[in-house]
């Protein structure tokens, strides 16, 4: 395994390139020429639907709001991530968690581990951001003789492992995978990640805990027991250097990690977590856990139009950086008292951000690598950007 991931525009260093075989970064890459249906159909036995909100979030066969009864010290929400995975040890189900766990130098930077006992799956609780090569640990524990395997990951990951999955079968020996998939909106360096908590606190040393809510919130904790909710519109992002966010998540596709067994993140709960059980093995995953678990049907309320179209607007205006514009003081208390009441909600706050990733792909990469929109775009794309006027065909003022 190699030490540093080679220096490229659009890489997110999974790991793949600091493996022995660096050159399957060609086939593996979400970010050089993706095939999203071949993947699906292999992984979930069929391919999206496109008339219902599979087209938003890809193959399901069960969408949840859901919340452990009794939550886990350090986790974020309340731990259901961590808890699937320590099931599946407690079970002996798998040999290892392939998973992240902060730093010991740094608490927000993400460090891969191989996790072997139920127990130890307490320190990979919470959030962590910035870059970390996953996947170059995959192989090493197979080699280990971990033959059964979970791994917890991003949607990047998640598409370069189920890439390489029948090499690690046929090569390797694997012999059970089973994929518990976190949604990535946007992530960035730790280094930046350290310059947004230095807009939030005048101590961004204490802040162990940040989440952004489906309430249009932002929670933090700090070590001293802290807790602030700061409105979305309150956040300095206006003072963030405009690359702030790395090309490549400004051109993700795959928002709700759509090739894991389960996805498990925040945007459909509405205050809960929402559950993605995919296929088979994911719903083998939660039936672990179902007695832990409150889950309920999630709500859906709201209409997304308006600030999809919103957010289209301040893209255009952004020329490459954030999608910002600065709001009149005195207007920020009424809109942040209006949204959580008539705002997009539960699925629908989840359909919204998924448009706007899809209206953020597209813009970005006209402007800033149009030859690879060819080859990074799956169809689908195409088919949420449409109803916004976005078209494969761009107008005649942007072919230059």
């Amino acid at each position: 395994m190699t030490e540093a991931a080679p220096h490229r525009r659009l890489c997110t260093d999974c790991g793949i390139s600091r493996t022995d075989a660096p050159q399957r970064c060609a086939t593996a890459c979400q970010f050089i020429q993706p095939d999203y249906p071949s993947l699906e159909q292999t992984v979930h036995g069929r391919q999206r639907a496109r008339q219902n909100d599979e087209l938003y979030f890809g193959p399901h066969q069960n969408l949840y709001s859901a919340r452990l009864k009794k939550p886990l010290e350090g986790a974020q929400w309340t731990g259901i991530t961590t808890r699937l995975a320590e099931r599946l040890l407690e079970n002996n189900e798998v040999d290892a968690v392939i998973a992240m766990a902060p730093d010991p130098n740094d608490r927000w930077r993400p460090m891969p581990i191989v996790v072997t006992r139920a127990e130890d799956m307490k320190q990979c609780r919470g959030m962590r951001m910035g870059y970390a090569p996953l996947l170059s640990l995959v192989e090493p524990a197979l080699a280990q003789g971990h033959k059964r395997l979970a791994v917890i990951g991003i949607p990047c990951q998640i598409y370069a492992l189920r890439a390489i999955q029948p090499e690690l079968e046929a090569k390797h020996g694997l012999t059970k995978l089973f994929v518990i998939g976190t949604p990535c909106s946007d992530n960035t360096t730790t280094e930046n990640f350290h310059h947004f908590l230095s807009l939030l606190s005048d101590r961004p040393q204490d802040i162990g805990y940040l989440e952004f809510r489906a309430d249009y919130k932002v929670e933090i904790r700090t070590d001293q027991g802290e807790h602030r909710l700061i409105p979305f519109l309150n956040l300095p992002l206006s003072n963030l250097k405009p690359d702030f966010f790395p090309l490549t998540c400004r051109t993700c596709v795959d928002y709700t990690n759509v090739l894991s067994d389960i996805t498990v993140g925040y945007m459909g709960g509405n205050g809960d977590q929402w559950l993605l059980v995919r296929n088979d093995t994911g719903q083998a995953i939660l039936s672990n856990v179902l007695d832990e678990v409150h889950t309920q049907a999630p709500i859906s309320k709201g209409k997304r139009e308006g600030p999809v179209k919103g957010f289209m607007a301040n893209t255009e205006r952004a020329a490459g950086g954030l999608p910002l514009r600065r709001m009149p003081q005195w207007l920020k208390p009424l809109v942040n008292w209006l949204m959580p009441k008539v705002g997009p909600r539960g699925l629908e706050f989840a359909r919204a951000r998924v448009e706007m990733k899809a209206i953020e792909t597209i813009l970005h990469l006209r402007r800033e690598a149009p030859a690879r929109m060819k080859n990074m775009v799956p169809s689908h794309v195409w088919d949420l950007v449409r109803p916004y006027g976005l078209t494969q065909d761009p107008p005649e003022s942007t072919k230059l």
